[in-house]
């Protein structure tokens, strides 16, 4: 095994972001909706948006649960987010447009 560095979503920081944003939340108020008040502060919110740092499993789960979707949503660069956050039900996130390879019109990843 190499020492080279892990592959990191590239839609990580912005998907972050977006919940925030779609909640309404001060980054300092988003520690405290995440529950992190005793283990993070405002600038590693601020860190996770910009891409300078990526969160834990355990936060990227945090905030897939606030926004109510999966996690896989958050980590697959593929995926978009619901347009509605938090998602009235869990989503599943909205796939883009993939087109096949006979030329048939392009299909969504399946959406809850």
């Amino acid at each position: 095994m190499g020492s080279a560095a892990r592959t990191k979503p590239a839609r990580l920081a912005e998907k972050l972001t977006q919940i925030r944003r779609a909640l309404g939340l001060s980054q300092n108020e988003m520690v405290d909706h995440l529950g992190l008040a005793e283990e993070i502060f405002r600038e590693n919110i601020s860190k996770f948006e910009l891409g300078k740092r990526e969160p834990s499993l355990l936060i990227v789960l945090k905030y897939a649960r606030v926004a109510n979707v999966l996690v896989e949503v958050l980590i697959d660069d593929a995926l978009d987010l619901p347009e509605e956050l938090p998602s009235p039900e869990r989503s599943e996130g909205i796939g883009q447009k993939v087109s096949s390879p006979k030329g048939h019109r392009g299909h969504e990843r399946n959406r809850i």
